[in-house]
């Protein structure tokens, strides 16, 4: 008798955007399996986060005067790539010649430009992927990159925060606040946090010196004197903050436009208050920190929930609440 031969898996279940709206136009749908390059690896995802970034990538959300520019990059009238999600965690499934330090069954978690809201994704296995610290489970590990990442280039590279400044983080219970008021304390910072009245004792445990409840009291009080003013939501403008800031602060947006561009050109002279504009990306040197950081004890991940692959749109629901407690996860059928 003939066994029948078993042929390998060509497709994989993706979540698919293929064209942009509300988190509704999201769905489930068969996608190609992605190729093997050389120097690549394919990680069967098990985990992948959902962040504001994949929301306006889906929306077309771009900041006003790049709208132009965004329909541009990411697809004029739909999205060149169906498949959203940049954070993720899993195990590598193969890898491509010439790969060196990974191998298949290796546990890891990093950022792709694209494709993590899928069962396999693809990237340069130089790129931002590293080993997963052991006592994370994938949910916590994919809740890393995005948030982790940015903080730590914000503070240490952009604001190059040194030990003893005032530090107010607006936002600090999202995606992005609860790493920066982590990392602004393990760099030595004096930290204020902003948050709601829920998340005020999550904030505390975090480790910021002050908590702010935005519902209770000003975000930012004349006189405080604080030497980085980071919003991490768009939440505050630099007018409405710079009587809070030291002479020589750094108003630091995470969601920066054309107002805060033009201001950051505009005070880019002197010695006085300034606005930085800042785009960060992951690399595997800050993931690698990072980890270390988080096997130390000096960092840990925040998950609010995780939802299965089926419920995407819920999830995506809840990141654009805005009122999320660190980080939304979905968790990925295997493949």
């Amino acid at each position: 008798m003939t066994t029948p031969m078993t042929m390998p898996a060509t497709m994989m279940t993706a979540c698919v955007n293929d064209q942009y709206g509300p988190p509704e136009v999201v769905h489930l749908g068969e996608q190609p399996l992605p190729a093997v390059r050389p120097g690549e690896v394919r990680v069967r995802v098990r985990a992948a986060s959902v962040t504001t970034g994949d929301g306006r990538l889906r929306a077309a959300r771009f900041p006003a005067g790049m709208r132009l520019i965004g329909r541009l990059m990411f697809g004029l009238r739909r999205p060149r790539n169906p498949i959203l999600g940049m954070d993720f965690a899993g195990e590598v499934e193969a890898t491509g010649d010439g790969v060196t330090g990974m191998r298949v069954g290796d546990r890891v978690f990093g950022a792709a430009t694209r494709g993590a809201h899928a069962q396999y994704v693809t990237l340069p296995a130089t790129g931002a992927i590293v080993h997963s610290p052991p006592a994370l489970t994938d949910a916590e590990a994919a809740a890393v990159p995005f948030g982790a990442g940015t903080a730590l280039a914000f503070l240490r590279d952009f604001a190059k925060l040194q030990p003893g400044q005032k530090v107010l983080v607006v936002g600090a219970s999202g995606g992005v606040g609860t790493w920066a008021v982590q990392l602004a304390r393990h760099l030595g910072a004096e930290v204020t946090g902003v948050c709601s009245t829920a998340n005020v004792e999550l904030v505390r445990s975090l480790g910021a010196h002050h908590v702010i409840d935005y519902a209770k009291e000003p975000i930012a009080r004349a006189g405080a004197g604080y030497d980085l003013v980071f919003d991490t939501v768009g939440a505050t403008t630099f007018a409405g903050v710079r009587r809070a800031m030291a002479p020589r602060g750094l108003y630091l947006p995470l969601e920066a436009g054309l107002r805060e561009i033009g201001q950051a050109i505009v005070t880019a002279f002197g010695r006085g208050q300034k606005v930085r504009f800042a785009v960060s990306s992951n690399t595997q040197a800050n993931l690698t920190v990072i980890a270390g950081l988080i096997s130390s004890g000096a960092l840990r991940p925040v998950v609010d929930r995780v939802y299965p692959m089926a419920q995407i749109v819920e999830a995506y629901r809840q990141v654009e609440g805005r009122h999320k407690r660190g980080s939304v996860i979905v968790a990925v059928g295997a493949g």
